[in-house]
């Protein structure tokens, strides 16, 4: 695919290097990226971009957190940080004098102008549009200062801020989401694009960055639709000064809503990318759960590869409206790709919660063979990564980890008796065959009148200290017959006790 123009498709991705990165902020990125991905074949680049102009709220760590997260989704970039490219540097903090001189051309061209109103005038002439009914927007005040005007503002001290002179007409522009959109003047009055201090704002220098980096498309969250026609007006500006090639397509991405139907914050637990990490989850299964938010690979099929979206992704495919967040259904996708995973794969991955710190037992403890048996049963039970620590602990701590109401709900009256029978069947079973170990098991319960349902209950509590985990049979195989002899030994003490 080719932009309006005719030009290969460049897209962008350009957090802010603030705090933890944030799931709809992955959303964001995911679809620029499929959307960039879709159209490599004719060129398409995926440009990653880092907006880390307010010092007072960026850091270096959040930086190198936002790079740490780019990678572990899987997400490669054409030109940005690390990879460079023709319009670097790909850092805003490093561009400021790119942004000084865009902003002289616009004020030298009468399309910026020097606004020298105070707070407190602003806010009084706010207030009096809001009593009589009218806009509350700036009111154009400095728009028109003559030379004198402006000389006696400053003789007074006053800085000014540089604001961007909207034209005095509708402006319509076609989302590629939602359709045409018109905004009227009295809507998108004039705007601040630099700060008293010299500071350029983020309404100067997302667009210049835009224009200098050819970006065709802008595909970014709902939350900036407002600003739209506020940066189509600046693209036409830029244009006639030579400093920008086109006016880009705009894309708005439907609100990620968390509960009440609130719309997702930094501030709720679920929007954490970190938290999604240190859970367990797998990067394509988070990635196929947000695409989910707002787009679909068909009504019927809500799991999918990262390759197949990418085949599919088509930016007029998603759904303008609000998309809420489910961490059930993130849970269920994310256990589906568990369970796609080649066994191999799926052991490797799990390994960060089978070492310390995270795991509770002894390094040497850890059985290699042990955990290379029981792990194709461990992939079709975990819903994320970090369940696997809980549910394999039984084989590697010298005595279970017991749940005491697990153990009041399976340790029923003649339950003693039960495990009597069960340790003297499984004495004589074969150990080399799960069936076998079943069969003693099931024969305990029959000669107690017991189901077998019923009859491995105390089994299982005896031996891993919970009433649900992996496959019994298959556990007590891992195990070994010595210390599952020794642990039921163990519950008979307790219960005589």
């Amino acid at each position: 695919m080719a932009s309006a123009s005719g030009s290969p498709v460049r897209v962008r991705f350009c957090p802010s290097p603030t705090g933890n990165p944030h799931v709809g902020l992955v959303r964001t990125a995911l679809f620029n990226w499929a959307f960039a991905k879709h159209h490599q074949s004719s060129g398409a680049q995926f440009v990653f971009r880092i907006e880390d102009t307010d010092a007072a709220r960026d850091s270096e760590e959040s930086y190198t957190q936002l790079l740490d997260a780019m990678r572990w989704l899987g997400f490669d970039w054409d030109e940005g940080p690390e990879v460079g490219g023709p319009h670097a540097p790909y850092r805003q903090s490093q561009r400021m004098d790119i942004y000084a001189d865009v902003a002289g051309k616009l004020l030298d061209a009468g399309h910026a102008y020097r606004c020298y109103c105070s707070q407190e005038e602003l806010d009084t002439r706010r207030e009096a549009a809001r009593a009589a009914g009218k806009p509350s927007g700036y009111d154009g005040h400095c728009r028109e200062l003559t030379d004198a005007q402006a000389e006696e503002y400053k003789a007074q001290g006053r800085e000014p801020i540089v604001r961007f002179r909207m034209p005095d007409e509708a402006i319509t522009f076609t989302d590629l989401v939602r359709g045409e959109i018109t905004y009227l003047p009295e809507n998108v009055p004039d705007y601040g694009i630099v700060r008293a201090n010299g500071a350029p704002l983020y309404t100067l220098v997302n667009p210049v960055d835009d224009a200098l980096m050819e970006i065709t498309h802008v595909l970014r969250g709902e939350d900036l639709l407002s600003s739209t026609p506020r940066q189509v007006a600046l693209y036409k500006a830029l244009t006639e000064l030579g400093i920008a090639k086109r006016t880009p397509a705009f894309g708005h991405l439907p609100y990620v809503m968390g509960e009440g139907n609130k719309k997702l914050s930094k501030r709720d637990p679920q929007a954490s990318l970190n938290l999604y990490r240190e859970r367990g989850f797998l990067p394509e299964g988070l990635l196929n759960y947000l695409s989910l938010l707002g787009w679909s690979l068909s009504a019927d099929q809500d799991i999918f590869t990262i390759e197949e979206m990418v085949a599919a992704f088509d930016v007029s495919d998603v759904n303008p409206n609000p998309a809420r967040f489910d961490l059930k259904k993130c849970e269920a996708i994310n256990a589906d790709h568990i369970r796609l995973l080649d066994v191999k794969d799926f052991t490797e991955r799990c390994r960060p919660w089978l070492k310390a710190p995270v795991a509770p037992w002894a390094p040497e403890a850890f059985d290699e063979a042990k955990w290379q048996a029981i792990a194709p049963h461990a992939q079709t039970r975990l819903k994320v990564l970090s369940e696997i620590t809980d549910n394999v602990d039984f084989l590697f701590l010298p005595e279970p980890v017991l749940d005491e109401a697990s153990w009041a709900k399976a340790m029923k009256e003649g339950s003693d008796a039960l495990l009597r029978t069960a340790r003297e069947k499984l004495d004589a079973a074969d150990w080399t065959s799960a069936e076998s170990l079943k069969e003693a098991v099931l024969a305990a319960g029959e000669a107690h009148g017991l189901k077998l349902g019923k009859a491995q209950a105390p089994v299982r509590v005896a031996v891993t200290g919970r009433t649900v985990g992996l496959p019994l049979f298959e556990s007590l195989e891992v195990l070994g017959k010595e210390t599952t002899l020794a642990r039921i030994d163990a519950a008979l003490a307790k219960l005589a006790a």
